[in-house]
This record gives C-alpha cells, sequence and structure tokens, in this order.
C-alpha cells in the first residue's frame, strides 16, 4: 500500500480539466491511504484508555482549533480553558468537554468522514448531547428520542446522539446494533433462511438475552445497548418510532404483492467518535438513503435480500442475458425511489448527491486546502454495479496507490467520476470499531 508522497496531492479531474491541491493531508493523523486492497475496512482491537499524554497531545490539537473555529485563538478564554483541561488530565487523566466543544467535533468529523457523500450538511447535523447517561434504560430511552427527532414525520433530519466516552475504570458503553433499526434473521429447520443474513449472529445473540420475534421475513431487531457495567439489556422499539416505506412499482404491481418494506431512516450505531483525545465508542448517527444505496447494500445484494431475481421474474426478464441483473437492479432503484417519494419519505438520488457532493468537494478544497475522500465509497453510479461484477476486485487490483486515478467508464453519467480524490483521516474522525463478538 503506498502512502502519502510529495506530488501526490495534485488531483485531477478528467472531464473538466480542472485540478485541486490538497494540502489538508498534511494533517492527517493517519498514513494517507486509497483503495485498500478489496477489503471494507481493517478493524483494529480494542485498545487499552489512551495514557495521559496522548490525550494532552489530541486535546491541545483540538481545543486550538475549536477557538480558532469561533475567532478565539489565544485570547483569555482560550487559554484560560486549556489551563482548566490541563488541570483535569493531570488529575484524571482524561476531561469533561464543554457541550460547545463536543457539537464542534462531532459535527466537525463528519465533515471529514471520507466515505459520506452527504457531508455537505454537516453544519445542520443535531447534536443529542447524552454524556450524562448512566444506564442502559437511561440508552433506550435516548435512542428512542433520537429516533423521533431523525425521523420527523419523514422529514428526516441529520443527527448524531453521544454516550459518555470511554473511561478508566468502567466498561465502555455500546451498542451492539451496527444499525439503530434493521431486519431479524432466522435460521429455519431445514438450513434456510428467512430475513436479513446480515444481522443472523445480532439476531441469536437477542434471542440469548430472551427476545422473541415473530419469525417474519422483517421483523425490527431490537435494540442492545451496554452501559458502563458492562452488562447488555435488550429493547423492543416502539412502533411510533420506527417509519418504514411498502415497496412498490406504479405498472409492476405485483412488487407490493411481495409485501417488503424499507425502514426510512439509516442509523450507523456502531462506530466511535475520536475526538479530542477522548474516545466516545457509542455514537449512534443518522442521516438519509440514497437510493441506489439501499438496492446496492441490502435490497439487491446476493448475500443480503438478494430481490433482483424476483424482480427480473416480475418483469419476464430473459436470464439467459448476461446483463439481466443489471436491469433488474437498476429497476429495484426505481422501486426505492418511487416507494419513497410517494410515501413523501426524505431520500436523496445519486444523480442529484453526486452534483452536490462534487460541490462540496471544491468549495472544501477552497475554504480549508483539502476535502478527504475515498472514492468508490462516494461514488454511488460505480458503488451501484459492484452486485453484478467483480468489478472493485480488479479496480483494486490495478490500483494500490495513494491517489485515485480514475478512467472513464460507462455506467456514470453523474461527472463524479471523473474526479481524482485523496483518501486520509483526520481529527476529529469517526472510526471503526471492533464489533461485539456474540
Amino acid at each position: 500500500m503506498a502512502e502519502y508522497t510529495y506530488g501526490m496531492n495534485m488531483l485531477f479531474n478528467y472531464s473538466t480539466r480542472d485540478e485541486l491541491r490538497d494540502t489538508l493531508v498534511l494533517k492527517s493523523n493517519k498514513k494517507a491511504l486509497i483503495c485498500p486492497e478489496n477489503l471494507m475496512y481493517t478493524f483494529e482491537e480494542v485498545k487499552p484508555i489512551r495514557t495521559k499524554d496522548a490525550v494532552s497531545c489530541d486535546a491541545k490539537l483540538f481545543i486550538d482549533e475549536f477557538y480558532a473555529s469561533i475567532d478565539k485563538f489565544e485570547s483569555t478564554e482560550h487559554r484560560n480553558r486549556w489551563s482548566e483541561i490541563e488541570k483535569q488530565i493531570e488529575e484524571s487523566d482524561d476531561y469533561i468537554m464543554k457541550t460547545e466543544e463536543i457539537e464542534y467535533g462531532a459535527t466537525v468529523a463528519w465533515r471529514n468522514a471520507p466515505r459520506c457523500p452527504g457531508r455537505s450538511q454537516w453544519k445542520n447535523l443535531k447534536v443529542l448531547d447524552c454524556r450524562d447517561v448512566g444506564t442502559a434504560q437511561e440508552m433506550f430511552k435516548a435512542m428512542c428520542d433520537h429516533l423521533e427527532y431523525a425521523t420527523n414525520e419523514g422529514k428526516l433530519r441529520p443527527a448524531i446522539t453521544v454516550f459518555p466516552p470511554r473511561q478508566k475504570g468502567r466498561c465502555d458503553f455500546r451498542v451492539w446494533n451496527s444499525s439503530m433499526i434493521g431486519y431479524a434473521c432466522y435460521k429455519q429447520s431445514d438450513g434456510t433462511i428467512l430475513g436479513d443474513p446480515f444481522n443472523l449472529e445480532l439476531t441469536q445473540a437477542a434471542q440469548k438475552l430472551g427476545w422473541k420475534g415473530k419469525g417474519t421475513k422483517q421483523d425490527i431487531l431490537p435494540l442492545i445497548v451496554q452501559a458502563g457495567d458492562g452488562k447488555a439489556h435488550f429493547f423492543d422499539i416502539p412502533d411510533e418510532f420506527v417509519l418504514q416505506v411498502p415497496l412498490c412499482h406504479p405498472i409492476y404491481k405485483d412488487v407490493a404483492d411481495l409485501g417488503y418494506k424499507w425502514f426510512a431512516l439509516p442509523g450507523v450505531s456502531s462506530m466511535k467518535l475520536d475526538c479530542g483525545g477522548l474516545e466516545f465508542s457509542a455514537i449512534p448517527f443518522s442521516g438519509w438513503y440514497m437510493d441506489s444505496e439501499i438496492v446496492a447494500h441490502y435490497l439487491g445484494d446476493k448475500h443480503r435480500f438478494n430481490l433482483a431475481p424476483v424482480m427480473a421474474d416480475i418483469m419476464s426478464m430473459n436470464t439467459d442475458d448476461r446483463y439481466w441483473r443489471d436491469y433488474a437492479v437498476r429497476e429495484l432503484v426505481f422501486v426505492v425511489e418511487h416507494s419513497f417519494r410517494e410515501a413523501k419519505i426524505t431520500i436523496d438520488n445519486h444523480q442529484t448527491a453526486c452534483k452536490t457532493f462534487i460541490e462540496h468537494f471544491k468549495s472544501e478544497h477552497e475554504e480549508r486546502g483539502g476535502c478527504p475522500t475515498e472514492w468508490v465509497w462516494v461514488n454511488p453510479s460505480f458503488n451501484r454495479w459492484r452486485l453484478t461484477e467483480p468489478v472493485l476486485t480488479s479496480y483494486h487490483q490495478r490500483h494500490q496507490c495513494l491517489k485515485t486515478y480514475i478512467s472513464p467508464h460507462p455506467f456514470a453519467g453523474t461527472g463524479l467520476q471523473f474526479q481524482e480524490t485523496l483518501f486520509y483521516w483526520i481529527k476529529p474522525l469517526y472510526d471503526y470499531q471492533v464489533n461485539k463478538e456474540f
């Protein structure tokens, strides 16, 4: 894997012939890289609580950045606040962030997220500060409050709930679910699978804790959370907090007869926030879907609900045609877009999302000198096609490098596919952490 070298920060757009220079990469605290082979991400083992020196170093960088953002760098307020933080770290190896500091850190972490194409809305992120929560029951209530605020009767609003950070002498606060809302999976007596195969282990863990599902193909999973005592508790999510969209098609009425639906609010709940030297290990975050995302990752994926063959059958496709799956997947994207629009639920389409992101990408270079981006993740027109052919594998084999050199391909019409990008991480950041072992 190539690391950052001088001169690789010039990013060329093969369509417009424009060139941008990314200087923000120089602030990266991790090795800058692109196309990490054909893995989504290599999860690191849970590390010990950070040392006093490590916390102090990151805290100083963060607090300087915060006060610079409000035009108070080197002010008396800034110096007094740093003295206060230094004293807390010396006494307890960590410190307590002020509400405005955690709000700043959480929003900027979204701005810094290299794999999110929707982060142009980072300033609109609602930060729900729940660092005073102490029990699993309180965690569950806070997550229900999050769902209610973010769902907003279909007019979705981006939000993040921040629970207490990692701390010596207690277990980490964690949400076991990878997403706030998800569908259960049951292994039948004949060996077949009913539901979302991705959630088989989580479903079995919930059952061991005492949960009993209805046994349908789309049972809503309970939330499984643990507070500082390390004990896991499950809670069924009340129906009023789970908005679901029935899938339908204006021409092929058989789609509605299938009885499938999808939940309106995408909420990632297994990541952590690395901010100011502190690690917040439970930070459920939600935004809104992109139409192709639901198909690429869930409905059309061969290893999830795999509805492409079902759609092909409804459309009477000739499955001897090598492109039948491509056509079926495209129609599924239309199903999702149509269904959400009919239900008046916020959803983005990949054309608009790409246009918005490329504008954000250019604006970020002008405003702060760069925009960390992993091209494969932010380009939905490419991402969508990964279900049909082993494109990503060959793509990664050809591009073992820091900078993404893009050759035009026939499946994209958004313009984003022509833009070179740099993939790196800077703090504050949303980071991956090892999933709970069930």
